[in-house]
């Protein structure tokens, strides 16, 4: 029986010891029975929704990996699948990515290594079986090397220093003692989230020094830190700024990153996997997200979450987001199912007439949409680990997870995630009038994003109160910290500018030999090439040539100072019309880094430039809008 599970009456919460289960960890407030009350409520009420619906739908198989199997499949995620099996003599890229990874992020590659080849050799596996050591010796052994991340990277024998990049400047070489000294000078409250050093370097350098402030909080929506990010002169990254090729790069760094923290942390990190189910491949509810935006987008072109949740949530809000108990009061259960075999049958077509809908039933549709997905939205590989952040020991390492994790998500499923708690927060500003706290709706929340119906209860080992107090507060932080979680941290973005170095420098080795075998005219090159690097010839020191093709001032030389700020630049360019009329507005239009170390990266407006250029000075800078 699919909701065995959660077997559990109304008097559920009466019969739970006072808060007795829940000293557990640190990190949980002491939420009181009464807001578990609203937790409990929900899930009955998921559960009558579902004794109404028939139609029993498979559950979703969780499949338990061989041994070495998830370690596999980690090293294939983390794009390392060339250091182990047929094809690990390819390894030349793999040994650049190793080669920008701080101490503990290899740590976490070399222990899975480890097992895999461990497994292979039981297996008698006729691959060529690497040594650990032997990737890691490998790399370290390579000359020029930005950052080994074992070895303190700030110290350069003078002949060494001709190889490092001209773009590079030294500007982030973070070896370990250098991001330890890093870490000593930094002026750090405690709720200032650290973004230029590793999570898990941090998380090491708290456990040596064992300073680590464990939070005990009260329950209360206050009592959550006022977490912010210092500002960073060379600007802020979010998801969506970055270029596909450097964001395939972000992703491979935040699950190495995730791993490591949790290593660190001595919590284990699953990725579980799901065995294929049949899924329906039309329609609304049920359906997998990929495919709902596939149909979405053949009805309107780009659009990134499926239309039937942007309606929900517009139809939500058109009535008024302060009627009380919202999200939390159930619409009608018979009245639901019927609304949605109707949308079903007519929302495509236009012919559905929202005019019926009321409001609590609209709360609840959208809260079945999310339940009914085929897949978990916070996905089958991370939902676990979602739910694991409870278990982390401070307050900052849980926002530090949360916040990769995120990162981890396929867009798909972060875009709607976004979506939902942007709208979650919207409900909460009403909350004098709703009554609808953070704590409230993240009771109401959770049960919806993290009690999947198709896993089966083994995967479900902690007592049912408290997975469900550690869920609603994960669900809180989401809710609480969702600007925050959206950042791409700078460490990351700086590995990702060293590997882009460091590639370019092998591509032009490489360039160079084919050059010398082919005998070409070596000198006519060398002249060309003089020719080709515009930005030392045309362009005098300290100032940007910045390109706009779609403004009717296309292309400005732009002194840099100190103060100046990528939003500077825009206003200017944007103040200066000419003959045709100005159609693109101040907040569509952004100032792109465009090559030398990064593939693309749309600026934030307080970007000071001076500092921006230093770190990547072979970049083109151009201003256009963003494609949403």
């Amino acid at each position: 029986r699919r909701s065995g599970q959660y077997t559990m009456n109304h008097d559920h919460s009466k019969k739970i010891p006072d808060g007795a289960s829940f000293d557990r960890s640190g990190s949980q407030d002491s939420l009181d029975e009464l807001s578990m009350d609203d937790y409990w409520k929900e899930l009955e009420n998921i559960h009558e929704t579902r004794g109404n619906n028939h139609e029993e739908r498979v559950a979703l198989v969780v499949k338990e990996p061989d041994e070495g199997e998830l370690e596999e499949e980690w090293l294939k995620e983390a794009g390392l699948s060339n250091l182990f099996g047929e094809s690990s003599g390819d390894s030349l890229e793999s040994m650049v990515f190793l080669s920008t990874l701080t101490r503990t992020q290899k740590a976490a590659v070399e222990k899975r290594v480890e097992t895999v080849t461990q497994t292979m050799r039981k297996k008698n596996k006729q691959h060529h079986i690497p040594d650990v050591r032997d990737i890691f010796r490998l790399q370290n052994d390579s000359k020029g090397k930005v950052c080994d991340g074992s070895e303190p990277s700030t110290v350069r024998t003078s002949e060494n220093k001709n190889e490092t990049h001209e773009g590079m400047k030294g500007n982030f070489s973070l070896g370990t003692d250098e991001q330890k000294s890093l870490l000593e000078d930094t002026p750090s409250s405690d709720t200032d989230i650290n973004l230029e050093i590793s999570f898990a370097e941090q998380a090491a350098n708290l456990k040596d020094s064992s300073v680590g402030k464990i939070y005990k909080g009260g329950g209360g929506d206050t009592l959550l830190p006022n977490f912010r990010l210092p500002k960073d002169k060379t600007g802020t990254t979010k998801i969506g700024d970055l270029a596909p090729q450097d964001m395939k790069k972000v992703y491979s760094l935040a699950l190495i990153e995730l791993t490591a923290l949790y290593d660190i942390l001595g919590t284990e990190f699953k990725q579980q996997k799901a065995v294929k189910i049949k899924t329906k491949d039309s329609g609304l509810f049920g359906v997998p997200l990929s495919v709902l935006l596939e149909q979405d987008q053949k009805k309107v072109p780009g659009t990134k979450i499926p239309l039937i949740f942007q309606k929900l949530i517009a139809q939500i809000e058109e009535t008024t987001l302060e009627t009380e108990g919202l999200l939390r009061i159930p619409g009608v259960a018979t009245r639901v199912k019927g609304l949605c075999q109707e949308l079903e049958a007519k929302f495509y077509e236009g012919t559905f007439n929202w005019e019926n809908v009321k409001q609590h039933d609209a709360a609840s549709l959208l809260k079945l949409f999310i339940r009914e997905l085929p897949q978990p939205l916070l996905t089958v590989e991370y939902l676990k680990a979602f739910q694991d952040v409870q278990n982390l020991p401070t307050r900052k390492q849980q926002l530090q997870a949360l916040n990769l994790l995120v990162i981890l998500l396929p867009e798909a499923n972060r875009d709607t995630l976004k979506v939902l708690l942007e709208f979650l927060q919207r409900v909460i500003d009403h909350r004098e009038k709703n009554k609808m706290t953070l704590k409230n709706v993240a009771m109401v929340m959770a049960p919806n994003l993290f009690t999947f119906h198709g896993f089966s209860s083994k995967t479900i080992e902690q007592s049912e109160f408290v997975m469900a107090a550690g869920t609603a507060n994960v669900m809180r932080f989401m809710i609480q910290y969702q600007k925050l979680l959206w950042t791409i941290p700078k460490f990351i973005v700086n590995q990702v500018r060293k590997q882009n170095t460091e590639s370019q420098k092998k591509e032009k080795k490489d360039k160079a030999m084919k050059k010398l075998l082919k005998k070409m005219a070596y000198d006519r090159e060398k002249h060309e090439k003089q020719e080709k690097t515009p930005n030392d010839t045309d362009v005098p020191q300290g100032v940007i040539r910045v390109q706009a093709p779609h403004l009717s001032k296309v292309s400005m030389a732009i002194q840099l100072t100190e103060e100046l700020k990528a939003g500077d630049i825009v206003a200017r360019f944007l103040s200066q019309k000419s003959g045709n009329v100005q159609t693109l507005k101040k907040e569509e239009v952004f100032l792109y880094e465009i090559g030398g170390n990064i593939g693309e990266r749309c600026l934030d407006d307080d970007t000071y430039m001076k500092d921006l250029y230093q770190l990547n000075p072979n970049a083109e800078w151009v201003i256009k809008a963003k494609q949403s």
